[in-house]
């Protein structure tokens, strides 16, 4: 199935119980990883048995974290590895409450910079990965695991096969990603399996994607933090300008929530730019 990455079974017995329990729950691999990682980190600060772990001592853990400078994401995300061992798996009934996260403002590039990085990269594979992202919005494991048959450039359309949540959803294409498309198929005449292959085996690794964006965008002289979540954020970005409705873009990115596709409305300029100051109506 796409999306799905192979884990090996850890052989302390409390983990491997957590790593079955989060396959039953349709986790993703990068989660299975996360918090085995993490809960992990914590049975060996703790050096007993951590079936006798009481909440007070996942308290002191978080707190020993947070004054090692830990930032409150991370605390979070930690403390939701460990409650799911102790309450998911043990049964038992822990509530921590820890400081709520505060949602940063996404980096968005401008449409000058996304031709700009397209210019300066060379490379037919690169400058299609960059296209695809921008085109279409989509995250990283998503395009990692696309296959040419989910690709339909005569309707200008895609298909994400069990994207985040395991759900499918309908992305769309540009004419200048197909011709790109079309191009890489003069040199692959039977498109079957993955559309970017690695060097090993069968998916491009994200490592090699993450790369190819970061490179790009220093070779072309951007300064802004650019990553792959870059594209995505000025695809939906530039899409709301342009007028879109945001439940179309919502449906696009795949957001469960109509909340966090609004958080676009606080970086879209043009859209502030139309608003009149009421000074100027006196």
């Amino acid at each position: 199935m796409g999306g799905v990455q192979r884990v090996n079974r850890p052989k302390n017995e409390l983990l491997a119980k957590m790593l079955t329990e989060m396959k039953l729950r349709g986790f993703t691999g990068e989660t299975y990883k996360t918090y085995l990682f993490n809960t992990q980190k914590f049975i060996l600060w703790y050096k007993k048995d951590p079936k006798t772990a009481e909440l007070d001592d996942i308290k002191e853990y978080l707190a020993e974290l947070i004054d090692d400078g830990k930032s409150f994401k991370s605390i979070a995300l930690i403390k939701s590895a460990i409650l799911f061992l102790y309450n998911e798996v043990l049964g038992k009934a822990y509530k921590i409450k820890t400081p709520k996260t505060t949602k940063s403002i996404p980096v968005v590039l401008t449409k000058t910079e996304i031709k700009k990085i397209l210019d300066f990269e060379s490379n037919h594979r690169n400058k299609t990965i960059i296209c695809f992202f921008y085109s279409t919005g989509i995250r990283l494991s998503e395009l990692i695991n696309m296959k040419w048959d989910d690709l339909d450039m005569n309707d200008k359309i895609a298909w994400v096969r069990e994207g985040k949540g395991k759900k499918h959803r309908m992305i769309i294409l540009s004419e200048i990603l197909i011709s790109y498309l079309r191009t890489s198929l003069r040199d692959n005449r039977t498109p079957k399996g993955y559309v970017f292959n690695g060097k090993t085996k069968d998916t491009i690794a994200p490592r090699t994607v993450e790369y190819i964006i970061t490179n790009a965008a220093l070779r072309a002289g951007i300064r802004k933090r650019v990553h792959v979540h870059t594209m995505r954020h000025s695809f939906a970005t530039h899409l709301l300008e342009n007028g879109t409705d945001i439940r179309k873009i919502q449906e696009l990115l795949g957001h469960s929530n109509l909340a966090t596709t609004q958080i676009y409305t606080s970086v879209s300029k043009s859209q502030l730019k139309a608003i009149s100051s009421p000074m100027d109506a006196l």
